[in-house]
């Protein structure tokens, strides 16, 4: 029986338990400390460069999560109870949720068909409508790099610029993507990076936020630390959290920063060799670059099915609820009621992930847009059909380090083996 290859897995590359013993001989077991300095350098010089030689002067904030930076940034982007905030729909919950942590109001905006991503036609048609009808504007603007894929930023920061709104980039899941040669998450006012234990390095969990400058650094810090005021007990004058990474993960993360061009590369590769493979495969379609100025990281590689596309078993998908672990290392603790909802993946992807299960093949759906979502139900929403019918038609592919050449290929024939001809 085949390993079980999975999604993505972050890989090990030997440096961390360095790092984690340093941590231990010095006592700095605790939310601060050497390793949490040094890997906010570390990943300063990385967001800093640019591919035509400039650099950046971006500063970064080590948090606890991914989840947390998009929080903190909010707030510091003056979010508060009856705010708006455009988000892009297409998306995983964490982009959106936090809006809500601050009584705010999430105000979700539809993909452009190239990169999957926020549109900015439907971006500022969101911005002039919700002006009209509550006579402010939005406070923030989050758009998203779905799968690693770059959003079309140059036209997002015009219309913001033009607005006066700010961007929060949530590039939780870009780390290294790039557009036109300048890493994601330094053109807006905040960037969000994620180092979950699948994204493209890992922190085993944990996450950082890119912010303007030294003051901005600052203030995230202040609120990243329980927004304790400079006396010598504990006086607070502002609500504060306890978002700060901790001296053990940043630990992990230093010795991940190590290969993190090498996790890039590997995924590129990935990405060149199921569009090699799956390339005459007739109702399947990779999702590749749009043009030159787009250069993701493939943190997943991802792929439509034409809606008339026969898989084995598709007639009986969505027969049964799913029981056991699925949806991540977190699982799913709440059982559902039915087996299907009103929006859901066709029954032709359903069966493909059922049978790259079978195959010890970890696959999954696209994300569900947010506007789709029950929780987000009464929530206005500027919709075109891109992303529920991508949802509809996308399956996610294993792209991780742990992914071999030899991986892919035996992926590529169960998928070939499970179309009816």
């Amino acid at each position: 029986m085949r390993n079980r290859i999975y999604l993505c897995l972050a890989h090990m590359s030997g440096k961390e338990m360095d790092y984690i013993q340093e941590a231990f001989d010095t006592n700095w077991v605790v939310p601060m400390g050497p390793n949490v300095n040094g890997f906010e350098e570390d990943l300063e010089k990385f967001v800093n460069h640019k591919d035509n030689g400039a650099s950046l002067d971006r500063r970064v904030v080590g948090l606890s999560a991914g989840t947390a930076a998009v929080h903190l940034a909010l707030l510091a982007c003056g979010v508060g109870p009856g705010d708006e905030v455009i988000v892009q729909s297409f998306t995983f919950c964490a982009s959106s949720h936090p809006i809500t942590y601050l009584a705010a109001v999430p105000v979700f905006v539809d993909s452009e068909r190239e990169s999957w991503n926020m549109d900015p036609a439907l971006l500022e048609e969101a911005i002039k409508d919700r002006m009209a009808k509550t006579g402010r504007k939005p406070k923030a603007i989050i758009p998203v790099a779905l799968y690693g894929m770059p959003y079309q930023i140059d036209r997002i920061m015009e219309i913001a610029d033009r607005y006066g709104i700010p961007v929060i980039e949530d590039a939780a899941e870009g780390l290294g993507s790039k557009y036109d040669g300048q890493v994601l998450g330094t053109f807006g006012r905040y960037g969000v990076l994620s180092f979950n234990g699948n994204k493209m390095i890992t922190t085993s969990g944990g996450g950082a936020l890119i912010c303007p400058d030294d003051s901005a650094k600052k203030e995230i810090l202040f609120y990243a630390t329980q927004a304790r005021e400079s006396y010598p007990y504990y006086q607070h004058e502002h609500i504060g959290y306890n978002y700060r990474m901790s001296n053990i993960c940043a630990g992990i993360g230093r010795g991940q920063m190590t290969v993190i061009d090498e996790h890039i590369n590997h995924h590129k590769h990935v990405q060149e060799l199921y569009c090699e493979l799956l390339s005459g495969v007739e109702g399947i379609t990779m999702h590749c670059n749009p043009s030159d100025c787009y250069d993701s990281n493939f943190w997943l590689c991802a792929a439509t099915l034409d809606p008339t596309l026969r898989i084995r078993g598709q007639e009986n998908a969505y027969a049964s609820v799913v029981s056991g672990a699925v949806g991540g290392a977190a699982g799913v603790t709440h059982a559902a009621s039915t087996a299907t909802t009103d929006c859901q993946p066709n029954a032709n992807v359903e069966a493909l992930r059922v049978i790259l299960d079978a195959a010890n093949v970890e696959a999954r759906p696209l994300w569900k847009p947010m506007h789709r979502q029950p929780v987000y139900r009464t929530s206005p929403a500027y919709c075109n059909g891109v992303s529920e019918e991508l949802f509809h038609t996308g399956i996610c592919l294993p792209a991780g380090p742990y992914v071999s050449d030899d991986d892919v290929r035996y992926i590529v024939d169960t998928i070939v083996g499970a179309i009816v001809r």
